[in-house]
């Protein structure tokens, strides 16, 4: 899980990185008050578990306490990318004379630890790392070296940071491998006027297997629900994440939903990640598909079970109880494979609702789902008359 950007200052304070001073306020009068407390000029930062805050207009510099007050009020309560600002930060403004971009994390698919650092840092690092992969340096880390000090020289000279960024690759690599992350960055990292290495920003991914041992991150949980949607598949014990398209996916199994996932996005984006797990019964279908129907941006639904520990008809039998308690009018297509599948065919054949549509293959599948037509537009989830 993502923490909040105060929360990861925090850490970084805790291991000697320098970042500026701020205080976390949950209203406008608060943020004056801090504004006060800090010196009067300030930046005003939207607190959101989420990218793209700056080009959302969720931060801003704010001249005097008077304008701190102004500015907190325009940014609580703004909606950035589906999360809904509660709080912000107050931070002190710092002097930049250059931004960096740095950060440690497991790449999964090269299956090593990364240090990634460029001398272009900033809200367009994403552009820059599309357009100009060479101007933004992967080097591996070896787990069992870590980042030494020569190692931590190494990665700011190819990155293009000045060699007095090197103590800060080091103490991030700290927090990366003692708090359990899967990512720490920074964006920017800056050189300051007088010289210092400070972190403007931060992210702090954290993995979720170690939760039980940073109570932090149950603040995190508790301070802002997210996207409601999130908020209610963990609650039903569901791996759910919230995508930018408009074609739900559900699966058992994390690697049939990514592959699911890459099918679907060549016909049409996504709307989100649904796993409902390996031994998934009805009642998990179920709230899946409640879960996901839920979504006003989602058109349809592509549910694709491969029958194992989940046999298909238990997966059938929990669309079946989801259509006895929803009306539905989004199309639901479907494609059972493996244990029961059979068995999971006849009882959708049998319940024959006009909008669930049954596939034999997960490529035709997708361009099932992906089909627009009068029955995709509008759709909303709405409860059975009683």
């Amino acid at each position: 899980m993502d923490l909040f950007e105060h929360q990861a200052r925090e850490l970084f304070e805790h291991y000697g990185v320098l970042v500026p001073r701020a205080v976390v306020a949950d209203s406008a009068p608060e943020a004056r008050a801090a504004a006060e407390r800090l010196g009067g000029r300030v930046v005003v930062k939207a607190q959101v578990r989420t990218g793209g805050r700056g080009k959302a207009g969720g931060v801003r510099l704010a001249a005097d306490p008077a304008a701190a007050y102004v500015t907190a009020g325009q940014i609580l309560g703004m909606d950035i990318k589906g999360h809904t600002v509660h709080r912000v930060m107050v931070a002190e403004p710092v002097q930049v004379e250059r931004e960096f971009y740095l950060g440690h994390a497991l790449g999964r698919a090269a299956g090593r630890f990364l240090a990634i650092a460029s001398a272009e840092g900033g809200m367009e690092i994403e552009d820059v790392a599309a357009r100009r992969p060479e101007a933004v340096a992967r080097i591996p880390v070896d787990p069992d070296q870590g980042v030494t000090d020569a190692k931590a020289a190494e990665i700011a000279a190819a990155g293009g940071l000045p060699a007095e960024a090197a103590p800060t690759v080091r103490r991030l690599w700290r927090v990366l491998t003692e708090q359990d992350a899967l990512l720490v960055e920074v964006n920017p990292l800056v050189s300051t006027r007088d010289g210092a290495i400070v972190a403007l920003d931060g992210k702090v991914t954290l993995d979720d297997n170690a939760r039980f041992r940073r109570p932090y991150a149950h603040a995190a949980d508790t301070a802002d629900a997210g996207d409601p949607r999130e908020a209610e598949a963990a609650a039903r014990g569901l791996n759910y994440v919230k995508l930018d398209g408009h074609v739900g996916v559900i699966g058992n199994g994390a690697g049939l939903v990514m592959s699911t996932l890459d099918v679907v996005a060549s016909r049409g984006p996504p709307a989100d990640f649904l796993d409902i797990g390996g031994g998934a019964s009805a009642e998990v279908m179920a709230g899946g598909l409640a879960v996901v129907l839920g979504d006003p941006d989602v058109r349809s639904v592509l549910v694709n079970v491969f029958g194992g520990i989940t046999a298909c008809d238990a997966v059938a039998e929990g669309i079946v109880r989801a259509l006895d308690t929803v009306t539905l009018t989004k199309p639901l297509v479907v494609r059972l494979d493996g244990n029961s599948a059979a068995r999971g065919r006849a009882i959708l054949a049998e319940r024959a609702h006009p909008l669930v549509h049954q596939v034999d293959t997960m490529d035709g599948a997708a361009a099932r789902a992906a089909e627009p037509g009068p029955a995709v537009k509008g759709g909303a989830l709405l409860p059975t008359p009683q």
